[in-house]
């Protein structure tokens, strides 16, 4: 995950090609990911580059379809465009946008860009009649036309188990959460994900991908390993505290924890939250290693499930962010 901002995208993408990356993603919390990434692409970097993930409920299919197949043209073809619908109180309180049914929104949403895009591709007419967005304007000025590197892919950012399926049955990937655990992965998530995959609407351009952005606590030394666990644990305090996020502890038995976790939230308690959580569930969302062992001990763990990894350089998850990076870089195929 590139540590950037608008001032520091173009560095975070220099020293994401030189520690070895095939790629660099943004998440959206205080900048705009597709400001942010049309800076990378100025810099004609080979990383391929991603939104991990973009609001989409904060915006409509026909401004995601223009900011998909312009970063398309502007990386010659290497932009995933990873969506996700976020939770109800960011959507209505901090967007003023609406929220209703998100599953068959985003599942409405993902069909309507693909609509925009064969409508460019193709030249006919545009006509999308949804539920909850319509589409049935596009005049030759405001068309780019075909795509001379394809749309992009989109990647579905999900959770709980009916959005997983929307994912297979609509995405080209999913991106899975931070706040997930090896069995939530094997038991919840695989089995919804391939029952969204036997519904698929377009076939499979390429291969549908998995990916993980996952919790590293990388240490030669106890005390180095217990000072990232400091961070790492109110990490998983804040996200253990969103109701959305429950089905998760739900299938470890942690429901009350989550409970006690929201209340103190809401109470604005912040710094009590993180003395909730339990070692046994640090073991379960973190992946405990050295430095020399990062590569085969996340492959261990997620084995035959997941194919790209992003790593977050925590600030406390090691001494820098440069330190950070030379010790995750020759992991395969890991993204920054």
């Amino acid at each position: 995950m590139l540590d950037a901002s608008p001032g520091g995208i173009t560095n975070a993408v220099a020293r994401a090609e030189a520690d070895g990356y095939e790629g660099g993603w943004v998440i959206e919390t205080a900048h705009d990911p597709f400001l942010l990434l049309a800076t990378a692409a100025a810099t004609r970097t080979p990383l391929h580059l991603g939104t991990a993930v973009a609001v989409a409920f904060a915006r409509t299919p026909m401004l995601l379809a223009l900011a998909g197949n312009d970063l398309q043209l502007a990386t010659d073809g290497k932009f995933i465009m990873g969506l996700g619908s976020q939770v109800r109180p960011h959507i209505e309180r901090r967007y003023s946008m609406p929220w209703e049914k998100p599953i068959g929104r985003m599942r409405e949403f993902i069909r309507a860009i693909h609509a925009i895009w064969d409508s460019w591709d193709s030249g006919g007419r545009l006509d999308f009649r949804g539920e909850y967005y319509t589409h049935t304007l596009m005049t030759p000025a405001f068309s780019p036309g075909p795509n001379p590197f394809g749309r992009p892919p989109i990647y579905l950012g999900a959770l709980g188990p009916a959005m997983t399926a929307v994912a297979g049955e609509m995405a080209d990937g999913l991106v899975v959460h931070r706040l997930m655990s090896e069995r939530f992965l094997r038991e919840v998530t695989m089995p919804n994900l391939k029952r969204g995959l036997a519904k698929r609407e377009r076939p499979l351009a390429r291969p549908f991908q998995i990916v993980y952005p996952p919790f590293v606590a990388a240490a030669e030394s106890e005390d180095d390993q217990r000072e990232q666990l400091t961070g790492i644990r109110s990490q998983i305090a804040f996200y253990a505290s969103t109701p959305g996020y429950r089905s998760v502890l739900d299938v470890h038995g942690w429901s009350a924890i989550g409970e006690e976790l929201n209340t103190l939230s809401r109470q604005g308690r912040w710094d009590a939250m993180a003395s909730l959580v339990p070692d046994e569930m640090v073991e379960s969302f973190v992946v405990l290693t050295q430095p020399h062992q990062m590569k085969d001990d996340l492959a261990k763990r997620f084995e035959g499930v997941v194919d790209r990894m992003i790593l977050y350089p925590h600030p406390r998850a090691v001494r820098t962010p440069d330190e950070f990076r030379r010790r995750s870089g020759s992991l395969l195929r890991a993204e920054e």
